[in-house]
């Protein structure tokens, strides 16, 4: 069923003034989103069938930026998975005042301000030094803002979770490691940092046998290995926690 094309002039200014920038969207999710809009929304549909290979083939780009432009889009409620199997994804798409981060009252917090709002809408109390205490570092959204999905890298002191390569920040991206498909939270218990090969070529793969297919094509040692399935355990058990950014 077509719906009401949406005012384009209005459509690009709200999402270049709003949306892109409050989202933090990369370069690449930006051109994934516009692609999907355009093919969707701005010829009055609200769901799209597409593949991977034929967005890229499009873009100009690798499969690998759209797949993982279409899974940021996907954890930011700018789109909405409905399914995936064989013959590509079926979306539907959101304009920006429809994305739920955007709406009144559930506003994206800029970067500047992550942390000293982040510490003011914890509902606990914080422990030594300062810091939140562990119920209230369970009700974050790490992905919510620049400042809080960096702690998560820092976490990671700029190595790949998986491979252990140092990941340059131009493609280093967060992995769920229990896929938003399968209702993985968005949870510094549920996220790492890792490099934009190992998400490609991971999947949804659970984490241990992925870090165990590492292991047989020689990217990890044997203690490597044992070290990053301890690292999964510890990270389910809560014990490696990001540092908050200072005020």
């Amino acid at each position: 069923m077509l719906n009401k094309k949406p005012n384009p002039k209005l459509l690009w200014m709200q999402f270049e003034d709003v949306l892109a920038p409050r989202l933090g969207l990369t370069v690449w999710d930006r051109a994934v989103y516009s692609y999907l809009l355009r093919h969707s929304l701005v010829v009055g549909k609200t769901r799209l069938h597409f593949s991977i290979i034929s967005v890229a083939r499009d873009l100009g780009l690798s499969n690998g930026p759209v797949r993982q432009g279409v899974r940021r889009l996907d954890e930011l409620g700018a789109l909405r998975l409905l399914e995936r199997d064989k013959t590509g994804h079926l979306v539907e798409m959101r304009l920006p005042e429809q994305i739920p981060a955007l709406l009144p009252g559930n506003d994206v917090i800029p970067a500047r301000h992550s942390s000293r709002a982040a510490r003011h809408s914890f509902n606990g109390t914080s422990g030594a030094n300062g810091e939140p205490a562990a119920a209230d570092l369970e009700s974050i959204d790490f992905l919510s803002t620049w400042a809080l999905r960096k702690t998560i890298h820092d976490r990671e002191l700029g190595a790949c979770f998986y491979c252990l390569r140092c990941t340059p920040a131009n493609v280093r991206c967060l992995d769920h490691l229990v896929p938003r498909a399968r209702f993985g939270r968005n949870s510094y218990r549920n996220l790492v940092s890792c490099c934009l090969e190992c998400n490609t070529l991971k999947g949804d793969t659970p984490a241990p046998d992925f870090l165990r297919l590492l292991y047989r094509k020689g990217r990890l040692t044997p203690s490597e290995l044992d070290a990053g399935l301890r690292k999964l355990q510890d990270l389910a058990a809560g014990k490696l926690r990001p540092v908050l950014p200072s005020v």
